[in-house]
């Protein structure tokens, strides 16, 4: 329970008919009994992930970490996050926490929104990152999936992979890939950096976009919540 007193679902279906410019303000939707991020319904994905989530409990945090959520930006960072944060703040940016932060924020995102490997070093690639070998690609690979494992996600109802994991017994942890991960392009080198061909046919290389610049597909959003969601 958030509070004492108790609220009738009628007066949550008023407020929600009467509030859609402060909804539609936050990225919300009030859509068939639910409240809905715009993200999900943009790319009309309600029903999947309202599949995914089926017969999983609900995470009800306390008051104080429920209104954090009100900052759009806001996420837990856990002793995982702080972990890969650390890593890469020693041995890529020099000691930069501002840098070490934007980048974990980005994995953070990735974790959350669908994760992937490939995406995941793509945000290395984006900083300009170049491995030292393989070893370091595992051991960035080993922080990435603990963090991955521990971030809360919509599909689980807010509760992370791990806790799901203990609470069910059943296998929702990412494990590590059986063989290790290669960051090579197609011909075989590995990746240092992200190029693109644009409208001249020239090959630039791409510029870092932030997880909430405007996305550059015009749209007015962050990116964040759209092409790069």
């Amino acid at each position: 329970m958030q509070n004492d007193e108790n609220i009738e679902a009628a007066d949550v279906d008023d407020k929600a008919n009467n509030h859609v410019d402060e909804l539609d303000q936050n990225f919300v939707e009030f859509y068939g009994g639910y409240f809905v991020h715009e993200a999900i319904m943009e790319f009309d994905e309600f029903e999947q992930e309202l599949a995914k989530r089926r017969n999983k409990p609900f995470y009800i945090p306390n008051q104080k970490e429920l209104l954090k959520y009100k900052d759009d930006l806001y996420f837990e960072r856990t002793k995982e996050y702080h972990a890969l944060k650390k890593y890469v703040q020693q041995h890529f940016f020099d000691g930069d926490a501002y840098q070490a932060e934007e980048l974990c924020a980005e994995i953070h995102d990735v974790c959350e929104l669908g994760f992937s490997l490939d995406n995941v070093f793509q945000a290395f690639e984006r900083q300009g990152i170049v491995f030292e070998g393989e070893k370091q690609v595992q051991e960035v690979m080993q922080l990435v999936m603990d963090l991955s494992n521990n971030v809360r996600l919509w599909e689980n109802n807010g509760f992370t992979p791990h806790e799901l994991h203990s609470r069910t017994e059943q296998p929702m942890l990412k494990p590590l890939p059986d063989e290790p991960y290669h960051m090579m392009d197609k011909s075989g080198m590995t990746r240092k950096t992200t190029t693109a061909t644009n409208q001249d046919g020239k090959t630039v290389v791409n510029k870092k976009i932030g997880r909430n610049d405007p996305c550059p597909c015009g749209s007015g959003k962050k990116y964040k919540k759209c092409c790069g969601a």
